[in-house]
């Protein structure tokens, strides 16, 4: 297991490095300047401020300064548009609340999902597995951002205690959990829906079956260990798009989280605090899925190889 470990960590660090450069140089391709606003600045203002900000010398040298500053303390550097804010501190500042959205949204994809797929592979091309399945391929084609504001418009507006807007109360994360959660709850439900139908159609459930165990010893026992690998192999990812890339939930229930910094750093060209967020969510996906390996590794001891 060690070695697995070990082989699974120098992976996600190799990916860390690979995701994190190649941003580094495309954001430097972006066409414009993240000093020029609406009015025109000065050459000398403009030489000035890039400067100031090491914009000034050759990008072999920006990269080398630039890794330097993360291993050695950490530093994402200062945000290019805000003044005297470091990306650091923004992301401090929105990753609980994104973090918090996520694991929610997370859990009720996983509390939904997972049991409708059981069911519906138990009940397999019966009337239950046509319902939960029908009921999945909605909620794949019903995208969260169309989800989100009819949440709002027909529960939160008119449900006491549920919000459309803001982050002070608990009731605050039901509206854009559901919202953000209903989607992988139909990819979850339908991954675990294959995996059980396979696993139940497996030989020792059918040696199971012929020493007499009963259908909820067969579900719950002996087919959900196997059954479970496929929905598990999405959930890694999952999660760490579920917490970084819901910019679009956030900006409809005003969640002061990762999301909407994404697209503000894009459009202002704010060339540190887009390295940084893509940092962010590399950790998050490397992190994510090697969570998933090692539970994959203990379902099925083969894969520790």
């Amino acid at each position: 297991m060690i070695k697995f470990l070990a082989k699974r960590l120098g992976q996600g660090a190799l990916v860390l490095f690979v995701l994190e450069s190649l941003t580094f140089f495309l954001v430097r391709a972006l066409p414009g300047n993240p000093f020029l606003g609406e009015r025109q600045l000065p050459e000398h203002v403009l030489a000035q401020l890039n400067s100031l900000y090491g914009l000034d010398t050759g990008v072999w040298e920006q990269f080398a300064r630039y890794w330097k500053a993360i291993l050695l303390h950490g530093d994402f550097g200062p945000s290019l548009v805000r003044e005297g804010v470091q990306v650091s501190e923004i992301i401090a500042q929105a990753f609980p609340a994104s973090l918090q959205l996520g694991c929610a949204a997370m859990a009720l994809a996983v509390a939904v999902g997972i049991p409708a797929g059981m069911f519906a592979a138990h009940w397999r091309n019966r009337w239950p597995d046509a319902l939960f399945m029908l009921a999945a391929i909605a909620g794949i084609c019903i995208p969260s951002f169309v989800l989100a504001p009819v949440l709002g418009i027909t529960l939160g507006a008119h449900v006491p205690g549920l919000s459309v807007a803001g982050w002070d109360n608990p009731l605050c994360l039901l509206l854009p959990a559901v919202a953000l959660g209903a989607v992988n709850a139909a990819y979850v439900a339908r991954l675990t829906r294959a995996g059980m139908v396979e696993a139940l159609s497996s030989d020792f459930v059918r040696t199971a079956r012929a020493k007499g165990a009963g259908a909820a010893r067969i579900l719950w026992v002996h087919a959900l260990r196997s059954g479970l690998m496929p929905a598990v192999s999405y959930l890694g990812p999952a999660f760490a798009a579920l917490i970084t890339g819901s910019f679009v939930v956030e900006s409809c229930f005003q969640v002061p989280g990762l999301g909407l910094h994404f697209v503000n750093a894009t459009t202002d060209r704010d060339y540190f605090l887009i390295q940084g967020l893509v940092f962010c969510y590399g950790v998050l996906i490397v992190a994510a899925n090697l969570a998933v390996d090692l539970f994959l590794a203990w379902l099925d001891p083969r894969m520790r190889s």
